[in-house]
């Protein structure tokens, strides 16, 4: 099964927006993830201890 024959029966079951709004969070995720990943180093980057 091809992820486009995964997404046409989601599209109908529930619209357009809601598809389209966890497709962009899926993609989302991996950025969003460095992003918490570079916030949680940057004390120690600054040299300022807990």
């Amino acid at each position: 099964m091809t992820p486009v024959d995964l997404w046409i029966p989601l599209l109908a079951e529930y619209g357009f927006p809601v598809v389209v709004t966890f497709y962009l969070l899926h993609r989302l995720e991996k950025k969003l993830d460095n992003v918490t990943v570079a916030v949680e180093q940057l004390p120690g980057k600054l040299n300022i201890s807990d």
